[in-house]
C-alpha cells in the first residue's frame, strides 16, 4: 500500500470535494482538495491511477488515456465555467505520482496574471465545498453529454 497522497485519493482515504469527475482503470480525475480555506474554482488534476512519477513512466494507453481525459476536461471548463483558456501543467515537486493540473483563465483576467500566475488574480472565481460541488456537477453533466 502506497502511503502517496494520490494513491490515498484513489483509495477514498482521501477525500476529493465535489467526487471524482472521471475514473476508469487507467486514470481519475477530480477538483483540487481545500486546504485551510477557499481554492481556485475549476483548479483540476487528471492523474493515472498507476503511481509513476512522470510522463515518461507512462504505458502508451496511460499516456493516450491522460491526454484524452485532459482535452475533455478543459473543453468542459470552457462550455461550464466560460473559461478562456485553460492552462495544463505538470510540477511534481511535492508528489511523486504524476498528476497533470488544469487551470482555468476567466474572462477578464488581467494579462499580467496569465500563465502560472492565473490563480493570484483577485477576480478569480474562489469557493469552497459547495461551490466545488456544483462545479464538478457540471463538468459531469458536460461530460455526461459529450460521451
Amino acid at each position: 500500500m502506497s502511503d502517496c497522497f494520490v494513491c490515498k485519493k484513489h483509495r477514498g482515504e482521501i477525500v476529493a470535494p465535489g467526487g471524482i469527475l472521471y475514473e476508469d482503470e487507467l486514470v481519475s480525475s477530480s477538483h483540487i482538495v481545500i486546504g485551510d480555506g477557499d481554492v481556485s474554482l475549476g483548479t483540476l488534476f487528471v492523474e493515472p491511477k498507476r503511481c509513476v512519477p512522470g510522463f515518461g513512466d507512462l504505458t502508451r494507453a496511460e499516456a493516450e488515456r491522460v491526454g484524452w481525459l485532459a482535452s475533455r476536461l478543459a473543453a468542459a471548463l470552457q462550455a461550464t465555467e466560460r473559461a478562456e483558456h485553460v492552462y495544463l501543467s505538470v510540477l511534481g515537486a511535492h508528489v511523486a505520482h504524476l498528476h497533470v493540473w488544469l487551470v482555468p483563465r476567466h474572462p477578464g483576467t488581467p494579462r499580467e496574471f496569465w500563465g502560472l500566475r492565473v490563480t493570484e488574480w483577485p477576480g478569480t472565481p474562489r469557493g469552497g465545498a459547495a461551490e466545488i460541488t456544483a462545479l464538478c456537477d457540471r463538468v459531469r453533466g458536460h461530460l455526461r453529454a459529450t460521451g
